[in-house]
């Protein structure tokens, strides 16, 4: 009995033996397979481990082989991921924030300094219309989308950095996701509304002779000048095609980002892609901060324009002198206001 089981137990051990030496042997010989169809790793002489080159190839970005349909995926370490965090947290984080903050910080200079721009003759209480239904419905679903789309990406940028530490990693992670998902649906609206404004407006916005003068003349930000403008006057007219050509690389980079691969064939074109989408949009955000602040706090009866459509007859003679001489020719304006609707 004793003997039998002394046998079973030798037998036991060289099984393990053979078992170990076969594992060990594994590494060599899995270094001869071929591992990519850009290089392949042979083991050194005196069968020394090759540990070192291996790992060094991959982390250079070495393709292997894979049998799944996406071949990217044979790809293990895409080393430019490194570049493009480092880009993306690096400066396009820390310019961004200092171009926000920068133009408010203009803004609120320039406010203290200049003050809110008046109707220096007073209100007429004859009113003008400027803007129709349908133009400010598409102006404010465009506005409205771009301000949800903008707070979204900010979150994405910099909220692990600012809202992060008050809401809790669960919080915030809720809060990203539904926003990720905002940003991606919401996007299209954008689009949309930017297409409908560029055939809604285009003809308005062809720049012409006297939009010189009126940047010559600093467009009347400055003291009491009034420089003569149609219905968009030269700085409206920049905004409108800053709008339209950086919002239209935005749109394209971010339908490239919802998506991934269409327009860009590599890890790396997607990674560029990003880094654009962000500083256009950053662009985009300073643009429409001073917009915004034009349109509200910096001009008197601006706002009512996109509001309820109708301006006051002396703001729109003081601002938009040539476009009253159109209406007026038209007979949709007269100096007595004939045909413009009462204030209210």
């Amino acid at each position: 009995m004793a003997s039998t089981r002394g046998a079973l137990i030798k037998l036991i051990g060289i099984a393990a033996l053979a078992l170990a030496v076969a594992a060990g042997g594994a590494p060599a010989l899995a270094q001869q397979q071929p591992a990519g169809k850009d290089v392949q790793l042979l083991p050194p002489p005196g069968g020394q481990d090759n540990d070192v080159e291996v790992w060094r190839a991959v982390r250079g970005g070495v393709t292997g082989s894979v049998s799944i349909p996406d071949k990217k995926a044979g790809v293990l370490v895409q080393s430019g991921g490194q570049a493009w965090r480092a880009i993306r947290n690096g400066p396009v984080s820390t310019y961004g924030v200092w171009l926000l903050l920068g133009t408010v910080a203009l803004l609120a200079l320039f406010f203290a300094v200049r003050g809110r721009i008046r109707i220096e003759h007073g209100r007429s209480g004859r009113r003008v219309l400027r803007f129709a239904g349908f133009e400010r419905l598409v102006h404010w679903i465009t506005a409205v989308s771009f301000i949800l789309l903008a707070l979204s990406g900010l979150n994405m940028l910099y909220g692990r950095y600012v809202l992060k530490p008050y809401m809790g990693a669960e919080g915030f992670s809720a809060l990203t996701m539904a926003g990720k998902v905002l940003h991606d649906y919401v996007g299209f609206v954008f689009i949309a509304g930017i297409a409908i404004m560029l055939v809604m407006w285009i003809r308005h916005n062809v720049p012409r002779v006297v939009d010189l003068a009126w940047l010559a003349r600093g467009g009347g930000m400055v003291g009491h000048d009034h420089p003569p403008a149609y219905k968009f006057n030269a700085g409206q007219k920049i905004i409108f095609a800053a709008v339209i050509i950086v919002g239209g690389m935005i749109s394209y980079s971010g339908v490239s980002l919802v998506f991934p691969f269409e327009t860009a064939a590599t890890v790396q074109g997607m990674q560029d892609l990003q880094l654009w989408h962000a500083v256009l949009s950053l662009v985009m955000m300073a643009l429409i901060i001073a917009h915004i602040y034009i349109g509200t706090l910096g001009m008197e009866g601006a706002f009512e324009a996109m509001w309820s459509g109708y301006v006051d007859e002396t703001w729109a003679r003081e601002h938009h002198s040539l476009w009253v001489a159109e209406l007026e020719a038209e007979g949709k304006a007269a100096p007595e206001g004939a045909r413009a609707a009462p204030a209210e």
